[in-house]
Formats: structure tokens, sequence, C-alpha cells
């Protein structure tokens, strides 16, 4: 993919991608926040289990909605304009979840959070791709990601603090300011290296067959909606609850197993990132081995119906951690298959995959351990969950069967175009890198 790169580029580049990550930074912090209050959302506004779930279900929804819409908003304005209106978007969300005490104005703030996230991400892989050579790129992605995952820990810690010493509406109010400077750094940090805004726009249907039409940018859909949901439906609502009620850990330990989760998603992204840069034919390798490792891990742990010792529980979220950064391999997918004027809302399109999945295995997971469970039940058995996990094989497969048929539809195509795979033996030749033409896989 062509960059218009000006003179000064390298130093510029550098300030562009740190104002970006930064506002990605501050961007999970939002959407994860209400992770750590859970207890305190209950107190406040009177929640059962399942209303508290619905707060992250209906943020999650919004988020993947706007996904396509938001990469509109970037093809047509700029990265710099969308992301200091997500920003603010956000910090309005927050003011409103700070000072209000019903359940109504609650997801509303909810939607508002979800909304404003959704160009983050995206709008920071576009910065990347316009301000980068192609051969950092899939570094520099899974460098913003990794970053975010920071994001989530920030959370976990300093937000908990300043919520229990401080309480609801000064966490959250001092969230909205955290989105107030977000957009400052936005504004002032941000710039684009092409003129890739639009003043003649597609309509929204036609923009997004016109970006979902490749079949490159379908199979990274597919891959990230395979890869990234296992890990998302552990920590967004279900591991807590299950590693303390069905596996006998005490709170501490459940914490523990969260951020060996995202330390996990952390260290993996680097290695995800060299592997795509130096072998970009065999990027859907990385997808199909971590499909395969999840699968595994998660055999292994439904397939006793006893507690498991620690270690074990341990290993299984370093496995599903991989997930998260495994399943930006497909964010590459779209940015080699899509002209650059519409790289804004492929992005968005692929970003959904992982979203649609996680909302899908949330639910899924919640629905089977009521039908399961005694009428009324809040606290799930092992046998439960371990029911209601085993339903997480269906969007498994549908996202397996995703990837291996536009695998093959992509190959064909590449093939057309004279662009055939090397050998085995040649690719795994680490010490001579590998020249090949950008727009494959």
């Amino acid at each position: 993919m062509r960059t218009t790169r000006s003179a000064g580029a390298p130093r510029t580049a550098g300030v562009v991608f740190t104002a970006a990550v930064i506002v990605y930074f501050a961007a999970v912090v939002h959407r994860t926040a209400l992770g750590v209050a859970g207890v305190d959302a209950i107190d406040r506004f009177g929640l059962s289990a399942t209303m508290l779930a619905l707060f992250s279900v209906v943020q999650l929804t919004a988020y993947a909605g706007m996904q396509i819409p938001a990469g509109q908003l970037l093809d047509r304005f700029g990265a710099r304009s969308v992301l200091v209106a997500g920003s603010l978007v956000m910090a309005a969300g927050q003011l409103l979840l700070a000072l209000s005490d019903q359940v109504g104005w609650a997801l509303v703030a909810r939607v508002l959070i979800g909304a404003g996230d959704a160009p983050i991400f995206i709008g920071a892989c576009r910065l990347v791709a316009e301000w980068f050579p192609p051969r950092r790129i899939p570094v520099m992605v899974q460098t913003t990601g990794l970053i975010g995952q920071a994001g989530q820990l920030a959370s976990a810690i300093p937000v908990a603090w300043l919520l229990h010493s401080q309480g609801w509406t000064v966490a959250f109010a001092t969230l909205a300011g955290l989105g107030v400077v977000a957009a400052s750094v936005a504004f002032v940090g941000i710039r684009s290296a092409a003129s890739s805004a639009s003043h003649a726009p597609e309509r929204f249907l036609s923009a997004v067959r016109s970006a979902a039409r490749p079949h490159g940018t379908r199979l990274g859909f597919w891959s990230h909606f395979l890869c990234p949901f296992s890990a998302n439906v552990v920590a967004l609502l279900w591991g807590v609850p299950f590693f303390v009620t069905a596996q006998n850990r005490t709170p501490g330990e459940a914490s523990l197993l969260l951020i060996v989760l995202t330390l996990s998603a952390m260290i993996t992204g680097p290695l995800a990132g060299q592997f795509t840069a130096r072998h970009p034919l065999r990027r859907s390798w990385a997808v199909l081995a971590t499909a395969g490792a999840t699968l595994v891990a998660w055999s292994v742990l439904l397939a006793f119906d006893t507690p498991r010792p620690l270690w074990q529980l341990l290993l299984f979220v370093v496995v599903l951690g991989a997930g998260a950064p495994i399943s930006l391999v497909g964010v590459d997918f779209a940015r080699t298959s899509t002209p650059q004027e519409r790289l804004g809302a492929a992005t968005g399109f692929v970003n959904m995959g992982g979203f649609t999945s996680t909302i899908l295995g949330v639910l899924a997971v919640g629905l089977v351990l009521q039908l399961v469970s005694p009428p009324g039940a809040s606290i799930y058995t092992l046998d439960a969950y371990r029911v209601a996990f085993a339903v997480l094989l269906l969007p498994w497969l549908v996202g397996l069967v995703g990837v291996l048929h536009h695998r093959r539809r992509t190959r064909t195509e590449l093939a057309a175009e004279g662009v055939h795979l090397r050998p085995v033996r040649d690719v795994l030749r680490w010490r001579r890198p590998s020249v090949v033409r950008p727009r494959v896989r």
C-alpha cells in the first residue's frame, strides 16, 4: 500500500503514532472500567446479575454496530477529526454514568461509550498504514494492541483504587476528564500523511459492499471472528464467577488468572507482528494454529468434572490470551486487500468480527446456564458451566469454516494474478527475509 509521507516523516510518524496509542490506551480504560465496578454498579442501580450482563452487551453491541459507519467517517473526514469526536463522546458517556443513578440513563451512557470507542482502534490502524512502511505495519499494529492491553491493566489497578477510595461519582467523572485529555492529544498530535478523505462519499450500502468484496478482507473478518471471543467471554463476564464458584479459586486467584490472560496477549502480540511481517503468505497459519490451541485448551478443561489445579488454569488462560493479538492478523488482511480510500470501512468491517462472536458467546453462555440450572439460580455449578462453555464450539466452527473457505478463495485469486505460495522449506528459512509482493497473505 502506498503512503505519502513527507520529508520529515520518521519524526512526525513517531509523534502521530504516540498520540494515536495514547488515545487508544484511554479508550481501553473507558471500555473496561465497568469490569472493576460490577459490585458497585449492582449497589448503585439495584441490578440483578442479568442486568449487569446487559450493561456489557449494550456497550459491545454499540461498538460492533458502529464499526462500518465509523470506518466510513474515517475515510471521509480523516483520523484526526474522528478520534477527537470519539474521545469526546466517550467522555460524555462517562460523565453521564458518573451523575446518573437510574438504569435507563446508565444504559444510554454505555451506548455512548461503545459508540465513541468504535473508531479509535481502526483509526489508529489507519494512521499506522499511512505513516509506516509496509514491512513495519504488522509490528506497529501489534504494538498498538499491546498498549491497549496495558489500558486494561490500568482499569484493574488505578481505576479500581480510585473507585474504592473516592467513590463512584469521582471515579467516573475522572474518566470523563481522561476522555477530554485524549481528545486534546488527538487534536494536537494527529495528522494524516495522505489525502484520503472523500468529498463525494459512497452511499452506505455501496461502501459496505465495496469494502467487503475482496476475499482477503472477508478472510480478515473471519480471522477476527474466530480468534478472540473465547478470551473475551472469560475476561468480560464469565471468567471470575467460573473460577470462584465452579473452580473453587479465591477472588485474588481469579484476578491473577485474568491478569495472566492479559499478559499473555501482550507477550504474544509482538511475536505475531514479527511473524506476519516476515511471512505474509502464511498469515493464516497463525490464525489456524491459535484456533486449534484454543479448542484443545477448552477440551482439556471441560473434560474434568472436578475443579482443576491452579497451574492448569494458568495454562488455560495463557492459551486463550494469545487469541486477541492473533485476531489482529485480520486487520492486516484488510490492509493488503483494500484501496487506501476504503481502508477505514474495510478495517471496521474486519474489526466487527471478533465483537460479533463475543456478543454471541456471552449471550449463549448465559442462556445455557439459565436453561440447565434451577429457576432463580444466581450461582452455577461446575457441570452447568461445562455444558454452557461447550456451546462456544458453535461460533468456533462457524469461524473456522469462514476462514478455510475465504483462505481458499483468496489463494485462488492470487494464483490468477501469478502469485503462488513458496515451498514450506523456503518459508522456514528464518535467516533470509521473505521477498514477496505486499498484496499477499
